[in-house]
């Protein structure tokens, strides 16, 4: 394998997605106009769109010896994605998700992220020789740990996906990380309220690491080297904008893998999950480089 390959640390979760008119509110009961059974997962979903965008991928986790876990290492594999990192335990289960997808593309998701031991000692030992980049995610924040760690010591440059974990773990994570790109949500749990650029700077807090934040149609908003720069998201009309976050990173990481500057990554990592959202159909919706370079040449983008 080449240095382009692209390690990404995580949790694969088997989702059941129900489309709805709206998103229900506190004590509503709602009708289904669809449903269907996939899989996602932060890590899992990110190396599936490195594969699609012409990059090598390999997924580092844990599933249950159970029908889910055998199907989603299956179809992992079906998309160019190695898997030889992933741990099958015979103890819990598979990790699973409740997604809600209302007309606008919008979605809410319940996960259950403790039916699995949180032990890392189940990844690889070694496995980074030929790896351009790390990404992890906070979700398995033990494993992240390590990862971050290995990535240090070789010196390839990581990625850590901040969305959930508790303020705690995500502390220490981000100590381990180059690149930290939180969701709005993880931004606002991590740092709490205030002006996303404040916030940035808080969790940068004088360092010389790069920060950012995804924030759907209104782009993306970078700290580098203390210097804050927004970076537009593309017009699309969304079906469902799950994953999107998740192909974000995984179109970043390979930009950086590929020696794009960070500007240049997120505005790649821009045009990926907007396709994405577009697309809906999970890991089957994923873009190709050729219309990801389409977009990025004649796209409109939302006003910064």
């Amino acid at each position: 394998m080449s240095r382009r390959l692209i390690v990404c640390v995580g949790n694969l979760v088997q989702d059941e997605v129900f489309e709805v008119e709206a998103l229900p509110s506190a004590g509503i009961k709602t009708g289904v106009l669809a449903y269907v059974e996939r899989f996602g997962g932060p890590a899992a979903t990110a190396a599936v769109a490195i594969c699609h965008l012409g990059g090598e991928a390999a997924y580092w986790g844990r599933v249950g010896a159970d029908a889910a876990g055998e199907t989603g290492l299956r179809l992992l594999r079906g998309h160019g994605v190695d898997c030889d990192g992933v741990a099958i335990l015979p103890e819990g289960r598979t990790l699973r998700a409740i997604v809600l997808v209302d007309k606008r593309g919008e979605r809410s998701i319940v996960s259950n992220r403790r039916s699995l031991s949180q032990d890392a000692s189940v990844l690889p030992q070694d496995g980074l020789e030929q790896a351009g980049a790390v990404l992890a995610d906070t979700r398995w924040p033990a494993a992240a740990a390590v990862v971050l760690d290995r990535a240090h010591q070789a010196g390839i440059p990581s990625v850590l996906d901040v969305d959930g974990g508790t303020p705690e773990d995500n502390r220490r994570l981000i100590a381990k990380a180059d690149h930290i790109v939180f969701s709005a949500e993880g931004l606002r749990d991590f740092a709490g309220d205030g002006p996303t650029e404040e916030l940035l700077r808080r969790c940068a807090n004088g360092s010389g690491k790069v920060f950012a934040v995804t924030r759907g149609s209104a782009g993306s908003l970078w700290l580098i080297n203390g210097e804050l720069v927004s970076v537009p998201a593309f017009k699309v009309a969304a079906k469902d904008t799950t994953g999107c976050g998740d192909v974000f990173h995984g179109a970043y990481a390979l930009g950086l893998c590929e020696g794009q500057r960070p500007i240049e990554a997120a505005r790649l990592a821009a045009a990926v999950a907007a396709l994405k959202a577009e697309r809906a159909n999970g890991w089957d919706g994923m873009p190709d480089r050729a219309a990801v370079q389409a977009l990025l040449a004649t796209g409109e983008t939302y006003p910064n």
